[in-house]
Formats: structure tokens, C-alpha cells, sequence
């Protein structure tokens, strides 16, 4: 049931398209959310990023307001300029001179009139979007297999399925809602679960087998898979010799490799390669899911291939429970595809055959419909810094910060000619770059819909009111149309949007197009308000679904034949290998509570509680080869950039490897944008880039001091010196710092936390530990911990103090200290959402929680979405080891 004064809407994080109940408090500030139990997505669960939304709506940082050169400006005065400005561009250098470099945040309405925009009426295909870096290969390989962009499967298969294969995809912090649905089908059903993926991580945790594959070596893995599927009892020759072409060319080029040398290829033992080999065969019902790890490589495609040719050769495609299932990352990289938002595609999953540019002109009336593709996003920035594109428009999102090659795409924008950022930030990294700012609404503040990994298309509904001056994003696009002299853009209203969108798809499709929500070209406003989440196709001619929809039951596919193609793939190493210069291999991930470059996730303190600083995954031995203390702030150089991170030293990452988060940003560190490390390398066929396997060197960090510093005010990060390491995040009550400087403890102190009348303090020259707080009659005012190496202290406990009710007495006692009373710590946060630490459980074990439900329904951690299990397991584990040697 949903109270009267709930607003159904979907959430904005990752691509499993999560339904919430959402009722605004505060003046709109805040926000109580909560799941909605009859969305199919998630059916009322949320991971911690999901039921902190509410907490992500304050107008702090917000672009309020359109600007000029750093200055306010009228709405006419901007829009006018970015028409004329790009008007002029393209008559002195042609349509190729200006590009739309968009976004998987936007929503579907806003995607398709930027694509109209572009590919339609100026006549260029220079519209890519961040999606190229999230799924391009996902969408390269289902077209080269089914002709058509298509995802098979749908959610259920993950419950119906009796072997579940992870691929490249740290699901548990990824895709948490998912997640938990599989473990719980797991549970239920018995199914197994192999994770294929070079790191350790929560997800591995859950596995029956884990496989620490080498990085790269997917596709002679999956070869080696298929080839044993075709000579083995799996293969369906009945489905391969109906429905399917290229496979004898597919198992030429693969042959039978013996397990010996698939075992050296990809460095997986042979046994633990017969195991899954022989799961796989025995088990009709297999599912493969993959992410990331697959999608963000030179070989990409060939790898999304080799899994696809698994499927095909045994029939397992279209039926429940079985199929490859390309998950998307972005909670619309979905519906971006559908309009067209990548360079390569058109409109509504045509590309550029003569057709289908003469089908899409008539429709648009639009005479001057795109020639070709564009430029794909490397190649588009490219183009901007060699002065080929010369005005530029970035849509809600922050190139300058998550693509590749980074300082190289930074400059690039810095020197175009004229760049408009059309964004709901006022800090970002790539807004600070622009000549012409747009605000746009953000989440809770437009209206429109998005679809998920799983065809699902769903409503986001505005609840709140749009701040100062800020608009949709299809009425901005569709305004500077206009101004440009366009016509087909008079649109109203999202619905009318959605409406043409969905006719587009239907128009003289007649089923030779996967892509069709013709049910919905005549929606009426109400109908569009009222609208339910549904799966395509839904063509105009046939009733919806009552379950959960499969593509290709029938055998049937989208290429010229309407036969599935097996690809012949190649299991080539990364281009770009390890050197002696750079001799290590750099991966980048995500964290579990945070999102993207922290726009929305950086802005609660509760989201930070988990991980507060960009970081460096380093094995022993190699922190050893290479003099990197635990703790300690260690350099990651290549040979396009470097970033600082804190290293953290464990064997969750094999020797010669390293992985780092991608989230942070200038906003929130001094050097943590790893993609300014990452090579530019991208996929031939997708143009995806390789940001899993960058060649790297460490340099130890020469610090005089370290840092622990906690404000009621944002500080001062302009006062340290020139290359010192810093990472900023909010805090309850405040904001946390962490430091490490080339000033000795003295100076970096006194530039921390200048002593004043209300300081207390504790120096110990010799060892160079120096503290200082400032507590006054309203309570603590600051904290600054100094020491000459990492600082020793209980920052889950001390991050909380401003929001504590301590008295001044007892903040006096114990801050100095870092650390609480003996007992009073709930120790490092484990559980986002219920804010539960890792003191907390382990105290809930000794006293008898035994297990994951004990300890749940004690502390509450671990039962509203479950990412957190795995941490909760490891210390389950540790505590019950501890305590049986004890017992002896």
C-alpha cells in the first residue's frame, strides 16, 4: 500500500531500475524513502545508496541559475548565445564542428530530443554519451549476434536458473538488490554460483567456485568453454542447425584447446577449470551474467561474443532460467540506446543504412538527417583537443573527471572555443570548465522514464518543486532548437515526448525491429502521469505480457537470415602491456556506497561513513617489493597521469595488480582521479575503453606528517602545500579530512587548526604526535590529530562527535584521544543503512548471534539490502575463530 502523500518513482542510481515510495519533508530538503513493494525490479528492497536518498536533496552545490563567463544570466541571454554560438560553428566549419557529448542520468524524453537535435536536424552524428563507457560492447556484441541490440533475459532468470556465472562484475556492491535476490534463490533452490573475476571481492564471498582469471583472458577462457560445449552432450545441434549460421567458421578459429594450456592462458588451476566446465554442461539451466570487467576492454565485444557463442551452441538462450544477461551500470543507459544516444546508432535501434536514415527523415521531417556515425567518445574529445570540434554541449555528466586519459580530456575542454554545461551541480570538475552553465533539474525535480537491464521501462516522477531557475532538460534542448530555427520541437510536456518516441519505434516496423513501444504512441496525458512499469516490446498490435518477457523463445532473430550468428573471437592480450617502466597492472572498480564522481553521494555524511578517501588495493608482496607502508599515501604513476591514494595492503588483488575506485574527484581530493591515470586504449568494433588494464608504476609518498582533521566548516584545503594528499568528505554535523603533507607535524598543525582561546591540546615533540581540539560553549568545534605516519584513530567513533550529546567535559576527556572509552565505539561502518559498525556486531556475536539471522535481527545490520553481508560474514567468521581458540 502507499500512503496518500508518497510519490511512486524510480531511483536513480544503477541500472537494476529499483522502484521507491518517496515523501518529502523539510521543505523538500529531505526526503522519506522507502522501496515499493509492486515495483518488479526490486519489490521493495533498496541498497544503501537507494534509502539515502532522501538525504541527497538539499540545494547545497546546486546550480541554481544559468551563467555567462562566471556570471548570472537571463535564460534569453544564455540560450540565445549557445543557438548562436553553434549556428555560426556550423556554418564556417559544417555540422562535424559541434558535438553532444550526453549522459545514462538523463531520462529518456531529454535523450531523445538531444538525439533529434543532433542527428536529425543539425545533421551530424557527433552525439555520444558516457553510455560508451558502460555498455557500448554489450551493444557491439548483441548486434553482431542477434542483428539487434536486444537483452534476452529478464530478472526472473536469475531465481529460475540452477548455475549462475558472474562475469567481471562485483554484483553484491554493484548491483546489490539483484544481488540479494540471487542469494536468496541460491538459498532456496540450491543453485551454484561461480564468480569469474581477478579480485576477491563481496561477491566472491558467495561463490561455490571462484575463479581468479587473468586479467584480460576472458574470451580464451570462454573459447575454451565453447569448444568443450560443442563436442559435449550440452550442445543442442537441433538449435544450431535452425536457428543459428558461422558456427563451424566460430569453432574453427577457437579449436579444442587442452585444459593445460587454457590453464596457462588465463591462470586459472585446471581442476577448478573441469569443475566448471562440467557444471556447465550438466546444467541446462545457466545463466551468465556479466558487467564491467567484460564490457571495459580492447576486447570487449569479442568477450561479450564468447559468451553469447556459449549459449547459442547449447540452446540456452530465451527460455527461463537461461542466457547471457548483459547488466547495465547507469539507470538509463538503457533507454539511451533505445533513442539512439550512441554515434553509432540513429534513432529507436536503427543505425545509418540508407533505410533507415530515409525512414527516420520522413518521420522527423527532418531533410538533413545525419550521413553516418559520429565519433565515439575517445575519438570525440580527440577531436575537441586537436580543434576539430570546436563548441561543444556536456550533458549531466563530468567527462573530465570518468573518462580516460583525463588531464588529456580536461585540457581538451578547457581550449574548445565554446563549451555549454548543462548540469545540476555547481562544483564539479567539468562544470568549472564551461562557458555557458545550465541548470537542470535533478532527480525529484523532473519527470520522464528510464529503462532497465531487464527491458523495464519505468516512470520517474517529480516531487518536488524546481529550484531558482531550473528546467528539464528536454525543454532546454528543445528551446535552443527552436532558436536555432528548427522546427519539431514545440513540445510541452515529457508525455508528448515519450508519445513521438514511442511512435518512432512502431513506424513501418511491423516486427522486423526489436525495439517497439507502439502501445504507447497515442498515450494520453493522464495515461502517461498513471503510466506502470512495462517490458518491451509492447507493439500496438499485441496484448502485454502477464509475466516477465523473453526475447528469441521462438528461435527467431534479428539479422538479414533470422538466424543468431556465432562470432569468431579472439583471445588477444590488452594492447597495452607492462613495461619495466611500468610494470604493474592498474584495474578500476566502484565502491559499495558510492556513486559515479560523487554529485549526489558525496553530499550525505552517512554515504562516507564506509569509505571516505580514494584508495589503492596493493598485494603484500608487492607493497614490500615496493616500500608501501600500510596506511601510507602512495603514488600510482602511467604514462598519461598520476593520482595519490591511500594504499591498502591485502591479497583481495593478485601480485602485479592493483585496483582503485573511480569516484573521486578535485571537488573531494587532491589527486584521486584515477581515470587521469588510465590509458585511452578503446575496442575497435565498440569503441569502449579499456579501463580495466593500465600498465603502472608506485612511488612512495615522502610525507613530514599525516592528518586527521574533523570541522564544523568545510576546510581550507587552499592553506596546504603544493602536491600534499588530501580527501575531503561530509561528516554528521561537519566535514573530515584526511591529510598528508610535506610540512613537519608543528606546521601542518597550526595550518589545520590554528590555536585559539578554546583550545586544548597535547604535543609530544619527540615522537611528533600533536593534537588539538577546540571545544566551546555550543561543543566541539574542531579536531586536528597530527602524526609523522598514518594516524591511529577511531574515526567512526570521532566522525560522529559533533553530532553526539557528550558534554563538554567528557569531549574534553576524550577527543584528544581519538578514540572513545574502552566499549563505546561501534567501530568501522559495515552497514550504511542501518548505521551499524563492525564493534557493534562483533559484540552482537559474543553475546550468541550465531549466524547471518542472528545477527541481523540483533543489530539490525545486513536486513534492508544486503551488501553488507559478506563484511558481516568475514567478521562472523574471525570472531568465531577467536573464540574457539580461546575455548582450547
Amino acid at each position: 500500500m502507499t500512503d496518500a502523500a508518497e510519490t511512486r518513482t524510480t531511483c536513480p542510481y544503477c541500472g537494476v531500475g529499483c522502484g521507491v515510495l518517496v515523501k518529502p519533508s523539510d521543505g523538500g530538503q529531505h526526503a522519506e524513502v522507502r522501496g515499493d513493494p509492486d515495483h518488479p525490479a526490486n519489490y521493495g528492497r533498496l541498497c544503501s545508496k537507494g534509502s539515502s536518498l532522501g538525504e541527497t536533496l538539499t540545494l547545497d552545490e546546486r546550480l541554481l541559475y544559468p551563467e555567462i563567463d562566471g556570471r548570472r544570466a537571463s535564460w534569453d541571454e544564455a540560450l540565445d548565445l549557445v543557438a548562436t554560438r553553434f549556428q555560426d560553428t556550423i556554418e564556417r566549419h559544417g555540422p562535424d564542428s559541434v558535438a553532444i557529448y550526453a549522459s545514462g542520468q538523463m531520462l529518456t524524453e531529454d535523450y531523445y530530443v538531444a538525439n533529434k537535435l543532433m542527428k536529425g536536424f543539425i545533421g551530424s552524428g557527433n552525439m555520444d554519451t558516457n553510455s560508451r563507457l558502460c555498455m557500448a560492447s554489450s551493444v557491439a556484441g548483441h548486434k553482431r549476434a542477434f542483428g539487434s541490440d536486444t537483452v534476452p533475459g529478464c530478472y526472473e532468470d536469475i531465481e529460475l536458473a540452477d548455475l549462475i556465472i558472474l562475469v567481471g562484475s562485483n554484483f553484491a556492491w554493484c548491483h546489490p538488490v539483484l544481488h540479494q535476490r540471487l542469494l536468496a534463490a541460491k538459498e532456496k533452490r540450491g543453485a551454484r554460483l561461480v564468480v569469474i573475476d581477478p579480485r576477491a571481492t563481496a561477491t566472491t564471498a558467495a561463490a561455490d567456485l571462484h575463479l581468479a582469471i587473468a586479467p584480460g583472458a576472458d574470451v580464451a577462457l570462454f573459447n575454451a568453454l565453447f569448444a568443450h560445449l560443442a563436442s559435449s552432450p550440452a550442445a543442442d545441434g537441433a538449435f544450431v542447425d535452425g536457428c543459428t549460421e558461422g558456427f563451424e567458421a566460430a569453432l574453427i578459429a577457437t579449436s579444442l584447446p587442452p585444459i593445460a594450456d587454457t590453464a596457462r592462458a588465463t591462470g586459472i588451476p585446471a581442476d577448478q577449470l573441469t569443475t566448471f566446465f562440467d557444471w556447465v554442461v550438466e546444467t541446462p539451466r545457466t545463466i551468465t551474467i556479466y558487467s564491467q570487467g567484460v564490457n571495459q576492454s580492447t576486447s570487449g565485444t569479442d568477450k561479450v561474443n564468447a559468451i553469447i557463442n556459449c549459449h547459442l551452441v547449447t540452446g540456452r538462450i530465451g527460455k527461463p532460467g537461461m542466457g547471457p544477461f548483459s547488466i547495465t551500470g547507469q539507470p538509463n543507459a538503457m533507454g539511451g540506446r533505445e533513442v539512439g544516444g550512441l554515434a553509432n546508432q540513429l534513432a529507436a535501434h536503427m543505425d545509418f543504412a540508407p533505410e533507415d536514415r530515409d525512414r527516420v527523415s520522413r518521420f522527423w521531417a527532418a531533410p538533413n538527417v545525419a550521413p553516418g556515425p559520429g565519433l565515439k567518445a575517445v575519438d570525440m574529445f580527440d577531436a575537441v583537443a586537436d580543434g576539430r570540434i570546436k563548441a561543444l554541449w556536456i550533458i549531466a555528466t563530468n567527462p573530465a573527471v570518468s573518462m580516460p586519459n583525463a588531464d588529456h580530456v580536461r585540457r581538451a575542454i578547457r581550449d574548445c572555443p565554446f563549451v555549454v554545461v548543462q548540469d545540476v551541480t555547481a562544483t564539479g570538475d567539468t562544470v568549472s570548465l564551461a562557458d555557458v552553465r545550465l541548470p537542470a533539474l535533478a532527480w525529484g525535480e523532473k519527470s520522464g522514464t528510464v529503462t532497465n537491464s531487464e527491458r523495464q521501462i519505468s516512470r520517474q516522477r517529480s516531487f518536488l518543486n524546481p529550484p531558482g531557475e531550473c528546467r528539464a532538460d528536454w525543454d532546454i534542448i528543445s528551446d535552443v532548437a527552436r532558436r536555432m530555427g528548427y522546427d519539431g520541437f514545440d513540445f510541452s510536456s515529457p508525455g508528448e515526448v515519450f508519445a513521438e518516441h514511442a511512435a518512432l519505434s512502431a513506424f513501418e516496423n511491423n516486427g522486423a525491429r526489436d525495439f517497439d513501444i507502439g502501445a504507447h504512441a497515442a498515450i494520453t496525458p493522464l495515461e502517461y502521469d498513471e503510466l506502470q512499469p512495462f517490458q518491451w516490446p509492447a507493439p500496438a498490435s499485441v496484448e502485454p505480457p502477464s509475466s516477465p518477457s523473453r526475447m528469441f523463445a521462438d528461435g527467431r532473430f534479428f539479422t538479414a537470415s533470422g538466424r543468431a550468428r556465432f562470432i569468431a573471437t579472439s583471445a588477444r592480450r590488452p594492447a597495452n602491456e607492462t613495461t619495466a617502466a611500468f610494470p604493474l597492472r592498474l584495474n578500476t572498480a566502484r565502491v559499495r556506497d558510492h556513486w559515479h564522481t560523487l554529485t549526489r553521494t558525496g553530499k550525505t555524511p552517512r554515504l562516507a561513513e564506509h569509505i571516505a578517501e580514494p584508495y589503492l588495493e596493493i598485494h603484500p608482496d608487492d607493497a614490500t617489493r615496493y616500500e608501501i607502508a600500510p596506511a601510507a599515501i602512495v603514488r600510482v604513476v602511467s604514462a598519461y597521469g598520476e593520482a595519490l591514494l591511500r594504499a591498502q595492503i591485502a591479497d583481495r588483488v593478485a601480485p602485479g595488480n592493483l585496483s582503485a575506485p573511480m569516484h573521486w574527484t578535485e571537488r573531494f581530493s587532491s589527486a584521486g582521479r584515477i581515470d587521469a591515470v588510465v590509458n585511452p586504449d578503446n575496442d575497435p568494433v565498440s569503441g569502449q575503453p579499456e579501463l580495466k588494464h593500465t600498465p603502472v608504476r608506485l612511488e612512495p609518498f615522502r610525507a613530514g606528517a599525516y592528518a586527521f582533521v574533523l570541522t564544523r566548516k568545510e576546510p581550507r584545503t587552499s592553506r596546504l602545500a603544493d602536491g600534499d594528499y588530501w580527501a575531503l568528505a561530509r561528516a554528521p554535523g561537519g566535514w573530515r579530512l584526511e591529510v598528508a603533507s610535506a610540512y613537519p607535524p608543528a606546521v601542518l598543525l597550526d595550518c589545520l587548526a590554528p590555536s585559539c582561546e578554546h583550545s586544548i591540546e597535547y604535543i609530544d615533540g619527540a615522537s611528533g604526535l600533536r593534537r588539538r581540539a577546540v571545544v566551546s560553549d555550543a561543543g566541539l568545534q574542531s579536531l586536528a590529530l597530527i602524526s609523522r605516519g598514518p594516524v591511529s584513530a577511531d574515526r567512526a567513533w570521532a566522525s560522529r562527535l559533533f553530532a553526539s550529546d557528550l558534554d563538554n567535559d567528557t569531549l574534553r576527556r576524550t577527543a584528544l584521544a581519538g578514540r572513545p572509552p574502552s566499549g563505546e565505539s561501534p567501530g568501522p561502518l559495515v552497514c550504511s543503512c542501518k548505521g551499524v559498525g563492525a564493534n557493534q556486531i562483533e559484540r552482537a556475536i559474543q553475546c550468541g548471534a550465531g549466524d547471518l539471522a542472528a545477527i541481523g535481527k540483533v543489530t539490525g545490520a545486513g536486513v534492508t539490502c544486503g551488501s553488507c553481508k559478506p563484511e558481516i560474514a568475514r567478521i562472523l567468521n574471525g570472531v568465531v575463530r577467536t573464540m574457539a581458540r580461546a575455548a582450547e
